[in-house]
């Protein structure tokens, strides 16, 4: 595996012309604001010292599998060209920025050179519209269609699929990619016509229809005969562009929960909004990315997903925002105190999971344990329950501390958002909260 951004060999230059590469830093660079691949979105440079760089070029990224491996995937576009103006992306009509097409030989030959040499297991490919959306998705359909059928390449491959193009074309590329996706942006019709004015949202709901067809006909087809083909096997996904417009969050999570109704939707992203257009006044000026918020739609996601959350208890009319002062789960606990506290030796699993600092694996874990004996404190933390939590909406086989109830919701929040005290030898950074973790 190379080291992420840094020059690729000298043997792989050679054979690579100086034409190919510029293309390549150009496309790869365009590419990296689209999020549905779940790139890390990390910004720790290698200055020379140590292994490894999350900053920079040559268009590699990383994916997790359903089992949690790693995968190094190759996330470029096959061109930068596009008659769209989104006000809020980079690759807009009128932007003047630096523009580059692969031909579909040149995007083959990349993707299996690469591969040949074990800097990526997969590919993450999608394109500017350029002269109509069917066009484009043929293009699209061929670099796919030639990997797999003339290649033999086996690799994952994420595909976008462009909004406006045919059924034949979608179904087509559904055979060859293990997921679609479709990018949302912009959750509000009217707030995406201002910014936006070619596109709408049901001009981008048709593909993800004929996507979820295609998903369910497939199962359907693999009923009667096993040696059916599969139709986009890892499902589709989408994208969701946050701080861009006025939408609340709950707008934004009443959609994600209805879209994770159909089967064949794997997962919502959520991406802070980067000012990349400063000059245009329809979009407002950040100084950095809501990056805070964009986790906490994560956390929320979250909760919806494994958590069996429904999204009226996040949000709703009187709470329309997430609290960015604390997760959505605590959030949810310290506004129902009436809840708490509850009896760890006796609550039920789906109880289990909506207390602060009790996750799924250790809720399951508090189930299987407490056939054999009553639990205290002590087995709590040795199942790696976080007590500094949990402590105010328990109580367990011990005299019970101080609950949310003796100290109001107010006194908790409190206590739990007041951070510590720097020692001033203390030059650790603060480790970033994962959006898988939920307790």
């Amino acid at each position: 595996m190379p080291i992420i951004g840094q020059a690729l060999p000298a043997k792989f230059k050679y054979k690579m012309n100086a034409q190919t590469l510029e293309k390549l830093k150009i496309l790869a660079e365009s590419a990296k604001y689209d999020v549905s691949c779940s790139s890390s979105g990390t910004v720790r440079n290698n200055k020379g010292k140590g292994l490894g760089n999350t900053v920079g070029g040559m268009g590699i990224c990383h994916s997790f599998a359903e089992d949690g491996r790693c995968i190094s995937l190759l996330k470029i576009m096959l061109t930068n060209v596009c008659i769209y103006d989104c006000a809020y992306c980079i690759n807009r009509r009128s932007n003047d920025i630096p523009r580059a097409t692969f031909s579909v030989s040149e995007l083959v030959d990349l993707t299996i050179e690469f591969y040949r040499r074990n800097y990526i297991e997969g590919l993450f490919l999608s394109s500017g519209v350029v002269r109509n959306p069917d066009y484009t998705m043929e293009r699209l359909v061929a670099v796919v269609r030639e990997l797999r059928t003339k290649q033999g390449f086996n690799g994952y491959i994420h595909m976008k699929s462009i909004p406006g193009a045919s059924r034949e074309l979608i179904r087509e590329a559904g055979m060859y990619a293990d997921r679609m996706s479709v990018n949302i942006e912009i959750p509000n019709d009217d707030h995406l016509k201002l910014l936006a004015p070619e596109k709408s949202l049901s001009a981008i709901y048709q593909p993800m229809k004929f996507i979820h067809q295609g998903v369910l006909e497939s199962h359907e087809e693999r009923r009667k005969f096993r040696s059916a083909p599969r139709f986009v096997p890892a499902g589709q996904s989408t994208q969701m562009i946050v701080g861009a417009t006025p939408d609340r969050d709950k707008e934004i999570l009443t959609l994600s929960s209805a879209l994770y109704q159909r089967p064949s939707i794997r997962r919502v992203y959520y991406s802070g909004y980067v000012s990349v257009n400063t000059y245009d006044s329809r979009l407002p000026v950040l100084k950095q990315p809501p990056l805070v918020r964009e986790n906490r739609l994560y956390q929320a996601d979250w909760l919806m997903r494994f958590y069996h959350f429904k999204v009226n208890e996040i949000v709703n009319d009187s709470f329309p925002d997430l609290d960015l002062e604390v997760d959505p789960k605590l959030s949810w606990a310290l506004r129902h105190p009436e809840a708490f506290p509850i009896d760890i030796n006796r609550a039920d699993y789906e109880m289990l999971l909506r207390v602060p600092g009790i996750g799924v694996k250790s809720a399951a874990l508090i189930i299987a344990s407490r056939r054999f004996g009553r639990l205290g404190a002590f087995q709590l933390k040795k199942m790696g329950i976080v007590m500094k939590k949990a402590q105010y909406f328990i109580t367990c086989n011990e005299l019970p501390a101080r609950t949310i109830n003796e100290l109001k919701p107010e006194m908790v929040k409190a206590i739990l958002v007041a951070k510590p005290k720097k020692r001033h030898d203390d030059n650790q950074l603060e480790i970033p909260f994962k959006e898988e973790t939920i307790v």
